[in-house]
């Protein structure tokens, strides 16, 4: 479920560019050099840098203002038009310097070679921006700085200070190696090497917590998100643990601009009332769209909505911590869908377990599945068992297309995961009685039912695994 993106208003500052993009058949080196000659057979310009994030934020719908440094020339007037048939608001300080641009080469989609025109923006500049920032943050759900160290936010702590007093939270895109500029900002998102070009290099994800953890206690930031490419994300939240987020797999074709992607989801997702985790999740699905694309892109509402659906009609979601899939039933049972709850270990998943979990699907409009863990598992089942691992037991489940959300636990009862989730239904299978049920009490007195369905005869994971020892 999306947000509603239109209900966000963003102001947007930061460094802004035309990227230009020159593409055609390289089918010789030149006599000149030994360099591949291209004839060209395409142009296109498109909006790069913070520029590249406003445009991101109105694709998804959110009512976007953009503020920053461009010069009186024909590749301002060119940026400014793509902006403005995107809808986007802009305040320009104009600068002697000129338009960043950046003009890219390339060849079956591959990047030969770019060329950048900039000069130095002024002091003077800057410091016209600052002001007028201040002027008018308060204005706005959200303020998103996006620096790519071209010097439009050299005032950038007055910036962030402004935006504090007025009580409008500070999304930041870093760059260079001083983040002390970024002190008392809302949250700050740097990739893995900008991080650990700040805090030293870490060797796992342990390390990045702990020294994530740090740099926000330093710097006084609400939350980190550090991007990790095909590692995922991490978040951290003060006073919460972890959130992780797995990449999701796919083709790349170019990163470029995907940062821009990740920021602008995220800030737009959180000023239109999702929770950071929330913000942060949708982020990484809209990263997964835009690297399929060549060049600086967009994802649309549209299309980001339509992978949603896709994903949820194909693959469960596998909650990644439980407060996460708290957070998810919640928004269901607010839309008024009804949402049901089983448990199991589902060792060896066979055609027994899936015609329990399709009846079970049917009692609402949500399935959530509670499974055990190994260890939970070699309890209740001895050492022999599980035969099949966790992780791979979770996949399994999330693939059926009647599961909507799978959880582990590693109790020997879901009795507390189920008190928390509290499901509109509660489904068991086998010769219980209700009141026998872990969690039956909890889902009762919370007005949700109890419901035991027979499993099929003639499946069972024990005579599997014995009929396989037996003929071994």
């Amino acid at each position: 479920m999306l947000p509603d993106f239109s209900a966000a208003r963003a102001l947007v500052v930061g460094d802004v560019m035309l990227d230009r993009y020159w593409s055609g058949r390289a089918g010789r080196i030149s006599p000149e050099a030994p360099v591949p000659v291209v004839n060209v057979a395409d142009e296109q310009a498109r909006a790069g840098g913070a520029a590249n994030v406003a445009m991101n934020m109105a694709a998804l719908g959110a009512q976007v203002t953009l503020m920053g440094l461009i010069g009186e020339d024909a590749h301002g007037q060119q940026l400014d038009g793509l902006l403005a048939q995107q809808g986007v608001r802009r305040h320009w300080v104009r600068d002697g310097a000129g338009t960043i641009c950046k003009l890219r080469v390339l060849s079956h989609h591959q990047q030969l070679i770019r060329l950048d025109f900039e000069q130095p923006f002024s002091a003077a500049a800057a410091d016209e921006l600052a002001d007028r920032v201040a002027g008018v943050v308060a204005d706005y759900d959200v303020l998103v700085l996006s620096d790519y160290a071209k010097g439009t936010l050299a005032q950038v702590e007055r910036m962030i200070t402004a935006a504090r007093i007025a009580g409008v939270p500070v999304m930041i895109d870093p760059k260079g190696q001083d983040f002390s500029r970024y002190r008392a900002a809302t949250l700050i998102k740097p990739n893995q090497s900008e991080f650990e070009a700040i805090v030293g290099a870490c060797a796992d994800e342990t390390a990045i917590e702990e020294k994530g953890r740090g740099l926000m206690d330093q710097l006084q930031l609400d939350a980190l998100l550090v991007t990790r490419s095909e590692h995922g994300m991490l978040l951290l939240e003060a006073g919460q643990q972890a959130y992780r987020l797995r990449a999701q797999t796919q083709e790349v074709f170019d990163v470029t601009g995907a940062g821009d992607t990740v920021m602008a989801v995220l800030a737009a997702a959180f000023a239109a009332g999702a929770s950071l985790s929330q913000a942060a999740r949708l982020a990484n699905e809209a990263a997964s769209l835009v690297v399929r694309k060549v060049g600086t892109s967009v994802v649309s509402v549209h299309e980001l909505r339509e992978h949603l659906k896709r994903k949820q009609a194909h693959l469960g979601y596998v909650a990644p911590s439980e407060a996460e899939l708290i957070e998810q039933v919640r928004q269901a049972q607010a839309r008024g869908e009804r949402v049901v709850m089983t448990n199991g270990c589902f060792d060896i998943l066979h055609a027994g377990h899936v015609r329990y979990l399709q009846e079970a699907a049917q009692l609402g409009d949500r399935l959530v599945v509670a499974v055990n863990s190994d260890a939970s598992v070699r309890r209740l089942k001895g050492d022999s068992r599980p035969i099949v691992p966790l992780q791979a037991r979770i996949e399994v489940l999330a693939a059926l297309n009647c599961v909507d959300w799978v959880v582990p636990f590693d109790e020997e009862t879901p009795q507390r995961l189920i008190c928390a989730v509290r499901p509109d239904v509660l489904v068991k299978g086998g010769d219980y009685q209700p009141h026998e049920i872990a969690g039956a009490e909890c889902v009762q007195a919370a007005g949700g039912e109890v419901k035991v369905l027979s499993f099929w005869d003639g499946f069972s994971t024990t005579d599997i695994v014995n009929r396989i020892r037996a003929q071994a």
